[in-house]
């Protein structure tokens, strides 16, 4: 029961259920989640560190940089990936995701570190 308590509680919000939806294509960098989102960098972090703890999400370190993906649907368990499922079949096409994926495309063009660079000096 508790996997499910933590799976139902991260899917309650819309900011994480958008992050989801962002993994759905490629993994990203936590800076890329950040532009997307228009959110504060602690804010994001809370998000993402709850969609880990319920295995939403994985992520790697490769120096400065953190990076999220979507578990491997074979790895993952049947909870995590009937959850996972269940968001994308229902809202793909929610104008939010759509807005969502039209930003991420233009994210997707800039340079991670001058995007650090920008964040930063907000």
């Amino acid at each position: 029961m508790r996997d499910m308590l933590a799976i139902t509680k991260a899917l309650a919000d819309a900011s994480r259920i958008r992050i989801i939806m962002m993994l759905m294509r490629r993994e990203l960098c936590v800076c890329q989640i950040i532009e997307v989102l228009g959110l504060a960098n602690s804010t994001v972090s809370k998000h993402l560190s709850i969609l880990h703890n319920a295995r939403l999400v994985e992520f790697r370190k490769s120096g400065r940089w953190v990076f999220y993906r979507l578990p491997n649907p074979a790895e993952a368990g049947l909870l995590i990936g009937q959850g996972i499922g269940y968001v994308s079949a229902h809202l793909k096409e929610d104008a939010a995701i759509v807005s969502d994926q039209e930003r991420l495309q233009e994210v997707l063009t800039m340079d991670p570190e001058e995007l650090c660079r920008i964040q930063a000096a907000r």
